[in-house]
């Protein structure tokens, strides 16, 4: 142990680095083999003896580089041997789910929440479906595409095949000679008179209709230029509240008043005799 940690080594009095020449070997022409020291990716059951093997045991396995690729992904191979009956089991990597898929010598345990992942749409497939999806588009496009040109190149046929018939009766016109203009077209004249016999006839509909009469009353220019009498405009007039009898509510009775007393009027007495004659006195300028 304490020889490969010193930094000098010992060489022989009879050591000649001259002799020392580079060899190289036959290069291995099958895969390429290394042991590694791996843990089980997933729990498995040896199909030889029926050992369980739980997810993360430890063994050391040969590494294998396959000669198959993914997406330029190299894909190993492992080879373990079981624990109890040293059967070979031998299982690979799955770069396109991104697991590892058992070969032979095991079977994989269930596993319900791997196997609802695998249902569901991968990259790849999700990926071909949207391709399908475009094709299909284009399918479609290219078929409208294609009833539209041949309406298109319909309308063209019609209007040069009038322009032939109308070319054809311009030249047997001028042949006879008796008019040089365009002959009218039948079809227009057979229109033409439909549509005024139909409008002839939604008039005669609607003149032999009488109006309903709504009830209008003629009105007198003279009546118009009359001054207009307004009505007076209502005064409303505020009214106190009269208030609530309570105590009679809550069954209390109230004394009532005391009546006023009557005021007495006197009567003066007459004067007497002697009054009289004082006060007649009084009054003569002649005292």
């Amino acid at each position: 142990m304490s020889e490969r940690k010193v930094l000098s080594k010992y060489y022989p009095p009879d050591f000649d680095p001259s002799k020392i020449t580079r060899q190289r070997g036959p290069k291995n022409a099958g895969p390429k083999l290394s042991t590694v020291r791996l843990m089980a990716p997933f729990s498995m059951k040896c199909t030889h003896c029926g050992e369980f093997i739980y997810k993360g045991r430890k063994f050391n396995a040969r590494k294998e580089t396959t000669e198959d690729k993914y997406y330029n992904i190299a894909i190993f191979r492992f080879y373990i041997r079981c624990t109890r009956c040293s059967g070979e089991i031998t299982f690979k990597t799955d770069p396109k789910n991104m697991d590892y898929e058992c070969e032979r010598g095991a079977k994989r345990n269930f596993e319900p929440w791997r196997e609802a992942k695998l249902n569901e749409e991968t990259e790849e497939e999700r990926l071909d479906r949207l391709e399908k999806e475009e094709a299909e588009r284009d399918a479609m496009k290219e078929l409208e595409t294609k009833v539209l040109d041949a309406k298109t190149e319909m309308a063209i046929a019609d209007a040069l095949d009038e322009i032939r018939s109308r070319n054809a009766r311009n030249e047997k016109a001028e042949r006879d000679g008796t008019r040089t203009d365009v002959q009218p077209d039948p079809a227009d004249d057979r229109r033409r008179r439909q549509e005024e016999e139909d409008a002839e006839a939604a008039r005669r509909a609607f003149a032999d209709r009488a109006m309903p009469d709504i009830g209008e009353v003629e009105i007198d220019e003279e009546l118009v230029d009359m001054p207009i009498e307004t009505a007076p405009v209502a005064v409303f007039s505020k009214k106190p509240k009269e208030k609530k009898d309570f105590g009679a509510a809550l069954g209390i009775k109230k004394k009532a008043p005391a009546p006023k007393p009557v005021a007495r009027k006197t009567i003066p007495a007459p004067p007497s005799k002697l009054s009289a004659m004082l006060v007649a006195g009084y009054d003569s300028d002649d005292d």
